[in-house]
């Protein structure tokens, strides 16, 4: 990488568009994120960006078949950054990227995955299996995981990178604990099908109650609690095997890491305390919870307190 390159001012202007998008719109990296140097903190404010837009498309309101040409659309732009005569456009966001792909590593093919992630979402994929679910948590969180890594830089890229996608599977799982209920309401079911029927819970898309405002009602009962524990054990495995990654990353970038790490990590035990609340409301941490893992974060502690065992396999 060279950050050693002055920033033309368009450029810094397109930096600081994504700066504010992630300062306003990542409400959990946001607190990782400013704990990097200016550079590192420019160039993931435009992974994430272009990874919001992503997002933003696949959760939108327009019909199915316009997602999909959406989101073409935004496979082709981020496919020509790697081509000699990338056309911008104007866009801010991918003049950010295009920049900050030539200061870092970044593997811009991963965002192919995030966007294979999305347009599962929006063909309304079930997964009937841990591994359907995996592949999945892989495509749209992995991938951002590796993406991140290139901004950091590593000792070893080839024993980072799985470690890295690991922990993007951990949060991608925290995830959908968080939003089990939001997702139901949409339509959506992650919860792996096996897994469900293990604990004899019962969990389809529309067949819960219809809600006044639209929605259906997410069905209650100790099966899906039970579940929701089962999932949250499971993600517990995924961030020991994660978090092996922080001694290959310099300080301030394990740092940015282990806070990300860190907020969803905690989030993750809350939701595992209690799950019949998490399962009744969309929870989430207070801003000083959020605050108190970065500073433990920036000052070198180790940002969660796993148990000793066996990690999963990255």
């Amino acid at each position: 990488m060279d950050t050693r390159v002055p920033v033309p001012v368009e450029v810094r202007a397109a930096y600081q568009h994504c700066e504010q998008i992630t300062r306003t719109q990542a409400r959990n990296f946001s607190y990782g994120i400013r704990l990097l140097p200016a550079a590192k903190r420019r160039a993931l404010s435009a992974v994430y960006a272009f990874a919001r837009r992503v997002d933003d498309i696949g959760d939108g309101s327009l019909p199915a078949a316009d997602k999909l040409a959406a989101l073409g659309g935004a496979r082709a732009s981020v496919t020509a950054l790697a081509g000699p005569a990338a056309d911008l456009s104007g866009d801010p966001v991918l003049v950010a990227l295009a920049d900050a792909a030539t200061r870092f590593t970044l593997p811009l093919g991963a965002f192919g995955e995030l966007i294979d992630g999305c347009e599962a979402d929006v063909r309304g994929t079930a997964y009937a299996t841990f591994d359907d679910l995996e592949f999945y948590c892989r495509c749209v969180a992995g991938s951002i995981g590796r993406l991140s890594l290139g901004v950091f830089g590593c000792r070893d890229a080839a024993v980072a990178a799985p470690l890295a996608d690991a922990l993007g599977v951990a949060l991608q799982l925290t995830n959908i604990l968080r939003d089990i209920r939001e997702d139901f309401s949409n339509g959506r079911v992650y919860l792996p099908a096996d897994d469900l029927d293990r604990f004899g819970a019962v969990l389809v898309p529309g067949g819960g109650t219809e809600l006044p405002g639209g929605g259906t009602e997410l069905p209650g009962g100790d099966a899906l609690e039970e579940v929701v524990r089962f999932e949250a054990e499971r993600a517990r495995g995924w961030y020991a095997t994660g978090l092996r990654l922080m001694p290959l990353l310099d300080r301030r970038s394990a740092a940015s890491a282990g806070a990300m790490a860190g907020i969803y990590y905690r989030l993750l035990q809350h939701i595992s305390a209690s799950p019949s609340a998490a399962l009744r409301r969309r929870l989430s941490l207070s801003a000083g919870e959020k605050a108190m893992v970065a500073a433990r974060s920036l000052t070198g502690m180790t940002p969660v307190a796993l148990p000793a065992g066996p990690a999963v396999r990255p």
